[in-house]
């Protein structure tokens, strides 16, 4: 007997190409300069050490591995998880049962959580921030909802321009993603901008899932990125309504392969979502849980991180504003950078004559409001080494102006 063709997902044919895989297909039969190295500035990849103290906490637990984990996480994680946001944030306390939960990584939670959010009985609305991380467009489409786009604009210094959202939208929003300092354009949101879309979730009970993953990377060591969870506090609503951030060590301690975030938040949010993950198996490793711990509770390698990552783009940063338009984010691994046209023909130009990967800003956008935000700019991420960042950034340069001499 024939078997009747395979039933799938339908929503999986929503889907559009990750950003990494049209790069692949945009560079497809161009061969680089050979007599340049390749510089890949295109993957948002710390490149950093990792620091010694958090793999000899992970290996000094490696017995733990003989345990089932608990998908709450070991009581000592969330307690330095509490602990690290009332000192980062200069919160009055933060519940560690109540509202603080391990992750493994930023992604996969900020997948999960519009899995418990979204009604998809009810004509269900997710907006994002324009350009974004792709995740957020996926979780919205695989929950049923529709993805919707706020852009962000340069007349706002890249902050999101809600009130070009018409007011029927906001009416069928459930789950609001917020990026804080922002990928690509590394804006951190500031109090005003917080109290907006506080003031729209309370007239429409939405959701806020505030990504803030590169948070501990800034460039004025007296300014540090405002949170979400601070500006509610500073606003005064008790509690956090509506709202849960999620954060990550993957930049911050240069650990992207162990995997390990926390969400934090509206203890009602939270305890769905760990209803959730109980069913969806997501508990972390004890081994990494301890290694996490041991993370969260040194600020030392931080503020090293922090240091190189300054000194890298005050280096760069004169060398790319003499032929393009950017400026120095205010969070973030990023330049966001102006092109002198088409972003995939600036991207694949410059890839053939100097063999340097840069991601076209199309590709983090989508078409909204009349206009693709992130055309004719490009993301560089400066992840790596000092020497390789400066010179893949005066290749940039070299390339920028000869275009500008031809032209």
């Amino acid at each position: 007997m024939r078997a009747g063709p395979l039933r799938m997902n339908p929503d999986l044919a929503k889907l559009q190409p990750y950003p990494f895989e049209k790069l692949r297909l945009l560079f497809a039969g161009v061969t680089p300069d050979p007599g340049h190295a390749p510089i890949s500035f295109s993957i948002g990849e710390p490149k950093h050490a990792t620091p010694a103290f958090i793999m000899d906490a992970l290996t000094r637990h490696l017995g733990g591995l003989a345990a089932y984990p608990a998908t709450a996480g070991l009581p000592s994680l969330r307690e330095a998880i509490a602990a690290w946001l009332v000192r980062r944030y200069d919160l009055p306390a933060v519940d560690p049962v109540t509202q603080v939960l391990p992750v493994n990584g930023s992604r996969e939670a900020l997948f999960a959580i519009a899995q418990v959010v979204v009604d998809r009985t009810r004509d269900a609305v997710v907006l994002c921030p324009n350009p974004f991380y792709q995740i957020y467009e996926g979780a919205a489409l695989l929950a049923g909802a529709a993805p919707v786009y706020a852009n962000a604009t340069p007349a706002r210094r890249f902050g999101i321009d809600y009130a070009a959202v018409p007011d029927s939208t906001w009416r069928r929003v459930q789950l609001l993603y917020a990026c804080s300092p922002g990928n690509p354009t590394g804006h951190v949101m500031t109090l005003d901008e917080w109290r907006e879309v506080f003031d729209l979730s309370d007239r429409h009970g939405f959701v806020i899932a505030s990504d803030e993953c590169y948070s501990e990377l800034y460039f004025d060591d007296a300014r540090p990125p405002l949170g979400a969870l601070e500006a509610a506090h500073r606003l005064g609503r008790k509690g956090f309504p509506r709202l849960i951030v999620f954060s990550s060590l993957s930049k911050r301690s240069n650990v992207p392969g162990m995997r390990s975030g926390f969400v934090a938040g509206d203890a009602a949010l939270m305890k769905a979502f760990l209803l959730y993950r109980t069913y969806h198996g997501s508990a972390m490793s004890p081994a990494v849980q301890a290694a996490s711990e041991a993370a969260w509770r040194d600020e030392g390698h931080v503020v090293d991180n922090r240091r190189r990552y300054q000194d890298k783009f005050a280096a760069a940063l004169p060398l790319v504003r003499a032929p393009l338009e950017t400026a120095m984010p205010d969070g973030g691994f990023y330049l966001w950078i102006g092109t002198p046209g088409d972003d995939a023909a600036f991207a694949r130009e410059l890839y053939r004559k100097y063999n340097v990967t840069v991601l076209p800003g199309s590709y983090l956008a989508r078409e909204a409001h009349g206009v693709n935000p992130g055309r004719n700019h490009v993301r560089v991420a400066l992840v790596a080494a000092p020497g390789e960042c400066l010179e893949g950034v005066r290749r940039i340069a070299a390339f920028s102006a000869g275009l500008r001499d031809a032209g």
